[in-house]
């Protein structure tokens, strides 16, 4: 291209960017002309002179422009052919006008874009629009990209014909850069800010301007919707005792010439709670030190002062329990000769109980000090632990205390300081034990010796031990052989019911009523009766036992022993036989025959009386074996569980502990289970709401019964209340929907429904209750169903349909024994293949109700509150020990007493007494019942809480019990007992 063309195409592109300088383009030249008119005065001579040299002024800017590298500036004709290609297009893109000449305009646009077609889009809207402005990225001859923003114009004539466009550009490539580097700075302190959970804030100290980021809400609670973007919101939620000494100290570094602040204060949650912080800032200058700006964050201190505060709290309860726990602990440094053996050892520190051990004050001493003749094995045991680090266990009398000893020994610190750490305890008591145990066993042996040669002599046939609460008898072969049956069942253990079966159907009766007189009043047995043997035939047997039974008359076992009494028998026949022939012979000798007769039986009488002493006598001597055993099991296990905490093996108590505890809650859970269908167990009812229970059970019994079984619940909209203990009752609908479960191994639905019953007359009477209102709660599944003779038996005590080994048969048995006890009933509705439903009736409460329990957070909140005077009155020293304990330990004041009439006299004084916990059982001529009615005599308000393993109705009814009365079955958990203190004395 001419150079007079380029400038002739730069001035046509001058011409239409620059409309304001008021040029228009001649449609017939190559140049730009000006658009005002040629004033009339000027010569046409000096007009064409004037008008030659503005258009070379013109051309020269025009050319300047066009030739500028800082923009590129295209012309093309109207199907964008690129015509001029100027200086700055060639410094921008690298092209030289004679490489673009001809080529279209797109060869500056991406591949993508050109794929798109986007030059003639943009050319388009040029036309359209007369210029249109785009900003994207273009080619440069090397192939790389820059990002530009283009001017494309639409070139016309004066008459309106389109003659091409005019494309400027300019490289924004590291404007755009720049700003994108802004934008993801500011977007990792946005993500920085959100990230952190401290409240992060930007203070505008021109505007007075406040910004706050999310964790203001998380960690504070305040909503961004109600915080208020000012200086003086943030001022107003620091607490008021703080807010004058912040105020002061961040505005001293803002006026000042300070850059960063810290101090800590109370903020103001959303709540109205204050939080603890520790704030800190930085300030922003400008040129001339003015703050404009400070950025801070405020972190949350309340979760760690909460966490030094446990700390502390844990120290301190370690020291507690250091200063506190009967287990000596002693910290010891070893003395070494120059041959490195142990001479001597010393006590560095040591806890109270190390002195009540040893009986000696030993701190900072020596041990030779004390006793010179210690034995050598201390010595070196102690070296050996210091030296190679490894721990010692053992037991080993000690001459100089005179004492037995459990030691664990530990090397602590520095191995070259030498220092072991022992736990101990003083097993003196232990060890005398066990060697009274020896003695006992060896007696207990020959006790065993004397029943077997009574049993070798004939003199005894067999023997038996029923145990009565859980009704297992054990007979030897010779029971076994007197009533034909197999021995082995007689190891394994047999019931009542399977005992009698070979009882001669005559003398069954009188055998029954026997066994319950002699159960229900203790003591002594002894009955005369025919039994079948292997053979068919019936012989004559005596039964000699006796029932032994706790202190509240609960029957717990009854032993004994069988004569053989057939050839007596025999005897007494013919005798009577005799005495009648000699009656009827004569009459004379009557009186003769009567009295030698009698002196016969008393004589008999006294023989049997006689045999029977001895061997009921030789047959306890072989229980107390059994039972001394027993004995040595728990002692063992409690020294075992002693031993292990001395020596901080604490992971291997837990198998003696859960064996411990286990044992005893099976145990207590089976004689509740006893007493409950016997309804003779002490509930505690209170007015309860059953859909409330019911609700806060269904979790738990959703667990039990596995994922393949579906709850339901149909409530009563407005239920009865019902007037029962809660806990039983929660026992009872477990166990239901526990036998439903079983009832139902493919899966099913159970559904929990409580319902109001009115029963009439006839409805009562089918039900066997009295006629009246009642809350019903019914357990139904979807299982297999009983049969109706199963149905007849389900609530017979130990009847199950499960294997051996998975059912004890007491659970319905438990069931209805409560819901008799409360007044109410149970009823079986069953079909086989289609389910079953249990159905429990309990009377309606005239009243409001409420599940009556204490509150956990409750009860754990004011144990640092306890305070108060409890008198404990119980004839047995261990629960008096256990209740002293376990109370004083919360700070209560306690009184004990050992009988009703200590317990009265401090009742009857004037010593303040909060509450009473009694026995129910007492010595000193009354009840616990009786005296607590005696000491509301003078005392109206006393509360009492009674403590008891078995109640009659006739002491503690289920609604004898006045206002501030509680009971508490034992056993109890110490949990349970000082809710139930708590709940009393909070009322």
């Amino acid at each position: 291209m001419a150079l007079n063309e380029a400038r002739a195409d730069a001035g046509v592109s001058a011409s239409h960017q620059d409309r304001r300088n008021g040029c228009q383009l001649d449609e017939n030249a190559s140049s730009l002309t000006p658009s005002d008119p040629v004033p009339t005065a000027i010569p046409t001579q000096e007009a064409v002179r004037v008008s030659q040299a503005a258009l070379a002024l013109n051309e020269a800017r025009q050319h300047a422009i066009f030739a500028s590298v800082e923009v590129a500036m295209v012309l093309t004709d109207p199907a964008g052919i690129i015509t001029s290609w100027s200086l700055g297009a060639e410094h921008v893109m690298g092209w030289t006008a004679a490489e673009m000449h001809g080529e279209h305009i797109s060869t500056i646009f991406t591949a993508v874009d050109r794929s798109h077609n986007r030059a003639d889009a943009i050319m388009e809207q040029a036309l359209l629009d007369g210029r249109t402005t785009v900003e994207c990225w273009h080619l440069r001859r090397d192939g790389q990209q820059f990002w530009a923003s283009s001017h494309l114009s639409a070139l016309h004539d004066k008459s309106g014909a389109h003659l091409g466009y005019l494309n400027v550009l300019r490289d924004q490539t590291h404007a755009d850069l720049a700003g994108r580097a802004v934008q993801e700075s500011q977007q990792r302190y946005r993500l920085a800010a959100n990230a952190t959970n401290d409240a992060v804030w930007d203070w505008d100290l021109t505007n007075n301007q406040v910004l706050w980021n999310d964790a203001l809400q998380q960690a504070y609670g305040h909503a961004p919707d109600t915080v208020e973007s000012s200086g003086s919101w943030w001022i107003d939620h620091i607490h008021p005792d703080d807010r004058a000494r912040i105020d002061t100290s961040i505005h001293a570094v803002i006026d000042g010439n300070g850059i960063t602040w810290s101090d800590e204060y109370r903020f103001r949650r959303a709540d109205g709670s204050y939080a603890d912080v520790l704030d800190r800032g930085q300030v922003i200058r400008d040129a001339e030190g003015r703050a404009e700006r400070m950025i801070g964050a405020m972190l949350d201190l309340t979760r760690m002062r909460a966490a030094e505060a446990a700390l502390r709290q844990s120290e301190e309860r370690f020291r507690t329990i250091l200063e506190t726990i009967d287990a000596a602990f002693a910290i010891v440094q070893v003395k070494f000769d120059a041959d490195d053996q142990p001479v001597d050892y010393r006590f560095l520190d040591a806890n109270p109980a190390f002195e009540r051990q040893t009986g000696v004050d030993l701190r900072g001493k020596w041990v030779t000090e004390y006793a010179p003749d210690l034995e050598r094995f201390w010595f070196d045991t102690y070296g050996h632990v210091a030296k190679t680090g490894e721990a010692a266990n053992f037991e080993n009398y000690a001459q100089a205390f005179e004492r037995w000893f459990d030691v664990r020994a530990v090397r602590v610190g520095d191995p070259a300081s030498r220092q072991i750490a022992i736990l101990f305890n003083d097993v003196t008591q232990r060890r005398e034990a066990e060697e009274r145990l020896r003695v006992s066993e060896a007696l207990a042996r020959e006790n065993v010796d004397r029943v077997q040669l009574a049993l070798a002599a004939g003199a005894i046939i067999g023997t038996w031990n029923w145990d009565l609460p859980t009704d297992r008898f054990t007979v030897d072969e010779g029971f076994a052989f007197a009533f034909g049956l197999d021995p082995a069942l007689g190891r394994d253990g047999l019931s009542l019911e399977q005992v009698v079966e070979t009882v001669h159907p005559e003398d069954r009766a009188g055998l029954m009523g026997a066994i319950a007189e002699v159960i229900s009043r203790g003591g002594a047995y002894a009955h005369q009766y025919r039994v079948r043997r292997a053979d068919g035939n019936y012989y004559w047997i005596e039964a000699n036992g006796r029932v032994d039974c706790t202190e509240d008359g609960t029957p717990l076992s009854f032993p004994g022993v069988l004569i053989d009494v057939e050839d007596r028998r025999s005897i007494e026949a013919e005798r009577d036989r005799a005495t009648a022939a000699l009656r009827a012979l004569n009459e004379t000798l009557e009186q003769r025959v009567a009295e030698r007769t009698a002196e016969l039986i008393q004589a008999e009488e006294k023989l049997r009386q006689s045999q029977k002493m001895e061997a009921v006598g030789q047959l306890t001597g072989g229980l107390a074996h059994d039972f001394n055993n027993l004995l040595a099991g728990i002692s063992g296990a409690l020294e075992l569980i002693n031993m292990r905490i001395a020596q901080h093996r604490l992971d291997d108590i837990d198998k003696y502990m859960a064996a411990a505890q286990g044992a005893a809650k099976r145990a207590a859970a089976l004689t509740h289970r006893l007493l409950a269908f016997s309804r003779r167990q002490t509930l505690d009812p209170r007015p309860i709401d059953v859909n409330m229970l019911v609700e806060g059970m269904t979790e738990l019994i959703q667990r039990t019964v596995g994922p393949s079984i579906r709850v339901q619940t149909i409530k009563e909209r407005e239920p009865w209340p019902a007037s029962v203990d809660a806990s039983q009752l929660e026992n009872a609908i477990l166990n239901l929907c526990i036998n439903s479960r079983d009832a139902m191994p493919d899966g099913g639905q159970i559904t929990i429904e409580t319902s109001n019953r009115c029963l009439d007359r006839s409805a009562a009477h089918a039900y066997d209750l009295p006629e009246g209102q009642y809350l019903c709660l019914c357990v139904t599944d979807t299982g297999t169903g009983m049969a109706p003779n199963i149905i007849a038996k389900a609530f017979d005590p130990f009847f199950t349909t499960k294997p051996i080994g998975q059912g004890t048969g007491l659970g319905l048995s438990m069931i209805y024994g409560f819901a008799k006890q409360s007044g109410g009933q149970v009823r079986i509705n069953s079909e086989v293949g289609k389910g079953t439903a249990m159905s429990i009736y309990l009377p309606r409460y005239h009243g409001s109700a409420a599940i009556g329990a204490v509150d956990p957070d409750r009860s754990t909140a004011t144990l640092a509150e306890a305070s108060g005077t409890i008198l404990i009155v119980d004839d047995e020293p261990s629960v008096r020990l256990l209740l002293m304990d376990a109370l004083g330990d919360l700070g209560f004041s306690l009184i004990e007493a050992a009988d009703s009439l200590s317990g009265l006299k401090v009742l009857q004084s004037d010593v303040n007494i909060d509450l009473l916990i009694t026995d129910v059982g007492l010595p000193g001529g009354m009840n616990g019942r009786q005296m607590a009615d005696a000491g509301r005599e003078v005392r109206p308000n006393l509360k009492t809480l009674f403590i008891t393993g078995y109640a009659e109705n006739a002491v503690l009814g289920n609604s004898s019990l006045g206002p501030g009365m509680q009971v508490l079955t034992k056993p109890f958990s110490i949990d349970t007992l000082t809710g139930r203190v708590l709940e009393l004395l909070s009322t």
